[in-house]
């Protein structure tokens, strides 16, 4: 997300970890880290990194003697977006792939007439965020993914709602935060597993607009991209997360290629 920057000052005594993903694949990644992200996905919310297995074995390797910080040796992260009907796929109720009826608080995601695709409306939109977490979690190659902290990267280049409304099912910015929920309700139905989101301020403000306090995202830890040097990173740990009651937990910055992430205190 953040431009290249100048590469870290030598001998710095700052512990920063790396996050890696397909744009790496065949990099030479550093030999020890102070902690790891590793990208589930290609780019994008319906494929796979093809290192991800890889990338999972440096990541476990790199961390083994590095420092402490608040961070966990190593978190994932998922590509999220809302895309309807534009999709290659789009729910048509309430059941997940291993065939489980999901609780909606949005309602039945069903389509109105018999042969017809279900609308976009919040209820699908949750159902999507739902299985694409779910297929994350189960059919990318995670073997374990229930002790990971999991990373929601949300950016305007991926394919979103767009539009402002009243009726909450015609606008965009609450399709996609149910959408997100539904993610977060698959991530923590799994044992252990926390969530936080990565994104931009300007990014997740278009995208998610204004958070309600009914939502499930309130208060959920913040990982700010954009920073172009160290200094900055560690800047941004003042900035409000995104999400309110949320707390920045991680800053990212770039240099040489490569993504750092400062852990804020």
């Amino acid at each position: 997300m953040a431009p290249v920057a100048a590469a870290p000052a030598s001998g710095t005594t700052d512990l920063v970890g790396n996050d890696v993903s397909w744009p790496q694949c065949g990099k030479t990644l550093p030999s020890s880290t102070a902690f790891a992200i590793v990208g589930v996905n290609g780019g994008l919310a319906n494929n796979t990194n093809p290192c991800l297995s890889a990338q999972l074995a440096w990541a476990e390797g790199a961390t083994e003697t590095s420092g402490v910080t608040a961070q966990p040796k190593v978190a994932l992260y998922v590509n999220t977006a809302n895309p309807g009907h534009a999709g290659s796929w789009w729910p048509s109720s309430n059941i997940i792939d291993d065939g489980k009826v999901i609780t909606n608080p949005y309602g039945a995601c069903a389509p109105a007439e018999v042969g017809q695709p279900a609308p976009v409306n919040r209820a699908c939109s949750y159902m999507y965020g739902y299985v694409r977490a779910y297929q994350d979690a189960t059919s990318r190659g995670v073997a374990n993914p229930g002790p990971y902290f999991w990373w929601l990267d949300v950016e305007t280049g991926n394919s979103w709602q767009t539009g402002t409304s009243s009726n909450p099912n015609l606008d965009g910015p609450s399709l996609n935060r149910a959408n997100l929920e539904g993610m977060v309700a698959y991530f923590e139905s799994i044992t252990d597993s926390r969530v936080g989101i990565y994104s931009t301020g300007y990014q997740w403000g278009t995208i998610a607009g204004t958070v309600p306090s009914s939502s499930s995202l309130m208060g959920l830890p913040s990982w700010l991209a954009g920073s172009r040097t160290l200094r900055g990173a560690k800047s941004s740990c003042s900035l409000p997360g995104l999400t309110p009651g949320s707390r920045v937990s991680v800053t990212q910055y770039v240099s040489a290629g490569l993504d750092y992430n400062y852990s804020c205190p």
